[in-house]
């Protein structure tokens, strides 16, 4: 059986994405693999191994549930970028949104809880599909890893 070595494997992806993106102006889907890598190994979340984008937080001695996004921000990209849908039938208690640079490294990642998720949604009536800026997600929820450690 093969031994891997993910971290290795992670910077191969975020260096193969983002020539990638250089040499084609187009991005590989990769992004919430490389957010849900990030998001258990910087905030130190246990991993559900049955889960696509979903981890555990221990809050106060309580698992919570959370759900991982991740988004790449591109200089010179659209304004009003978008968070992917938000699973609004699943069970999850907070989401976390990993914000990466055009090299594929993480920036920031922004928390926010699932009440005020549904209120920020209830507050725009003409959101359907469960999905809002980044720029309104990080204005909700809360900086939990900052850019300090990010490299470029």
């Amino acid at each position: 059986m093969t031994t891997y070595n993910f971290e290795q494997i992670m910077a191969q992806t975020r260096q193969l994405a983002a020539d990638y993106r250089m040499a084609t102006g187009q991005s590989l889907p990769v992004t919430i693999e490389l957010a849900r890598f990030d998001a258990v190994t910087l905030l130190k979340l246990k991993e559900l191994k049955d889960a696509d984008s979903e981890a555990i937080l221990i809050e106060d001695g309580v698992e919570k549930i959370v759900q991982i996004k991740g988004r790449v921000i591109f200089p010179g990209g659209k304004s009003r970028q978008r968070v992917g849908q938000l699973n609004l039938k699943a069970e999850w208690d907070y989401t976390i949104l990993v914000i990466y640079n055009d090299h594929y490294q993480p920036d920031a990642i922004f928390s926010a809880s699932r009440e005020v998720i549904e209120q920020a949604l209830d507050d725009s009536p003409n959101n359907k599909r469960g999905s809002m800026t980044v720029a309104k997600f990080k204005a909700i929820g809360e900086q939990v890893w900052p850019t300090d450690t990010a490299s470029d």
